[in-house]
């Protein structure tokens, strides 16, 4: 397999965006003007020259959007590989120019959000603990910091105190989001409407800056939604995903 970096000089022609095919998309468009403004921060951008899910993204752990310490690490956003790219080693060649690259440029080793089980939009926790990857913090919620150190006298990485106990001070549904995840151009205004139509409270809390990803309550900023104060998934919600969760609140 080719693998290409996506730079600045190449990223409108570069198919970016999982699933997405069209460069017209908004969602495509929201995620590109998200990377745009990141390259200068250190992000690196590796995917496969096929279209699909088979991509890295890491950036400097102190540039990147989420509530951590880990000073002289590298933080890996994503690595997502499926479909038709399982099972043929691509996550072990991305993972592997993601540790050179780190090692290049000095850094103390890598870190990266996980859980004891795995759950959707995090990395696979069977994977890291191959990967030589361990657990070095964990959030009230579930939410794991594993880190992979170059040097057994690494400082570990930590979560910020705001995020090591998930929880926000209102009613009803909040949910804190950024553009990272390109879905969530589309599917956030879904399930805004669709709170709208269901009389439910709903609040929408888009973090736009670096800084308000790092103080934010919870460990995943891509998609976090809590209801009455609690934390309850980082899975983003289309119409029907968010109709059952509300059919099974009402149950309770």
């Amino acid at each position: 397999m080719e693998y290409i970096r996506v730079t600045k000089d190449n990223l409108e022609s570069e198919h970016i965006c999982c699933a997405i095919s069209s460069n017209r998309d908004i969602q495509v468009a929201s995620k590109k003007a998200w990377l745009a403004e990141r390259f200068d921060d250190g992000l690196v951008f590796l995917k496969s020259v096929e279209r699909g899910k088979c991509f890295i993204e890491y950036i400097p752990a102190e540039n990147a959007w989420n509530p951590i310490e880990a000073p002289g690490y590298m933080y890996i956003d994503c690595l997502w590989v499926s479909g038709s790219f399982k099972g043929h080693g691509y996550s072990n060649d991305l993972l592997g120019e993601c540790i050179e690259d780190s090692k290049n440029r000095g850094k103390a080793g890598l870190c990266i959000l996980s859980t004891q089980k795995k759950k959707p939009f995090l990395a696979d926790p069977k994977f890291l603990k191959y990967k030589g990857f361990e657990v070095c913090d964990e959030a009230d919620n579930g939410i794991q910091l594993w880190y992979l150190p170059f040097a057994k006298d690494a400082a570990k990485p930590r979560f910020r105190d705001c995020a090591r106990h998930p929880h926000v001070d209102e009613t009803g549904y909040v949910l804190f989001y950024t553009n990272q995840c390109p879905f969530n151009a589309r599917y956030v205004p879904v399930v805004e409407e669709t709170a709208r139509k269901q009389g439910v409270p709903f609040k929408a809390v888009h973090l736009e800056t670096r800084e308000a990803a790092q103080n934010a309550p919870t460990p995943v900023t891509t998609y976090a939604l809590f209801c009455d104060g609690t934390y309850l998934t980082n899975e983003q919600m289309n119409e029907a995903k968010f109709l059952k969760l509300l059919n099974r609140a009402a149950e309770r």
